[in-house]
Parts: C-alpha cells; sequence; structure tokens
C-alpha cells in the first residue's frame, strides 16, 4: 500500500515519528482484509472485534518528510483466535521499519477470545 510522508507525520526534524509507522500498518492491515472481503463494520454488527495484542517492531532507518513509502501485510500464521501479520515498511525497496503484528479475535461484548467468523476462516483457508 503506498503512503506519502506529510508534515503531520514527522517531529520537528523532519523524520518519521516512531509511533506513526504503527498508523501506516493498521492501515495497510486494514486494506489486506478490505481486499479479501473481510468487513470490520460487518463483523462488530456481528459482535466480532479484531484487536492487536502483540507487536514487535524494528525501526532500521527513518523515513522523511515527503518521501513514497510502500507498506506491506503478510498473514504468515492463523489460530483458533489468532494470526500474525508480517509488516514491512519500504522506501523504494530499502527496508525502513519491519513488525510482527498479531491480532485477535474478541467477543466485542466481553472482550473474550473467539474463533474466527466463517467468512474469515475461509480467506485464511482453514475448515471449521
Amino acid at each position: 500500500m503506498p503512503v506519502r510522508v506529510y508534515m503531520e507525520d514527522t517531529d520537528v526534524g523532519g523524520i518519521v515519528y516512531y509511533v506513526n509507522y504503527l498508523k501506516f500498518m493498521e492501515r495497510a492491515r486494514s486494506e489486506w482484509l478490505r481486499r479479501h472481503c473481510i468487513n470490520q463494520q460487518a463483523l462488530l454488527v456481528e459482535n466480532t472485534q479484531l484487536v492487536v495484542y502483540r507487536l514487535t517492531c524494528h525501526y532500521a532507518k527513518p523515513a522523511l518528510l515527503d518521501d513514497a513509502l510502500t507498506v506491506t501485510a503478510l498473514v504468515t500464521d492463523v489460530g483458533r483466535c489468532k494470526a500474525t501479520f508480517e509488516q514491512v515498511v519500504e522506501r523504494e525497496e530499502e527496508l525502513l521499519c519491519r513488525a510482527t503484528v498479531e491480532i485477535a479475535c474478541l467477543n466485542a461484548r466481553t472482550m473474550k477470545p473467539k474463533r474466527w467468523p466463517a467468512q474469515v476462516l475461509k480467506v485464511f483457508n482453514i475448515s471449521e
């Protein structure tokens, strides 16, 4: 997913503020879900919420004001109620940031883990 770095994304020195990489990654994961016909709003209506519960991140090089970045999201593991995304932020194929993001499927009312809905399992190519 292409991302342009704007002034709002940077600190006073013109370097992307570290937490904004996480925002870029959230957008890439949301777009991945959308591309695979997983509607997060519809999941909420069905009492299902997806949340980040663990994240590890390595910042390799800084992104700068006006950089054109590419942010990717790849599912690498799926469990009964969790999934792992490997995410990368690059500038012209140069690694800037890499993260492993684990998301959990929760009951939206109780905030307790629940199994993936059938339509999500289909996307992950897992049978119930």
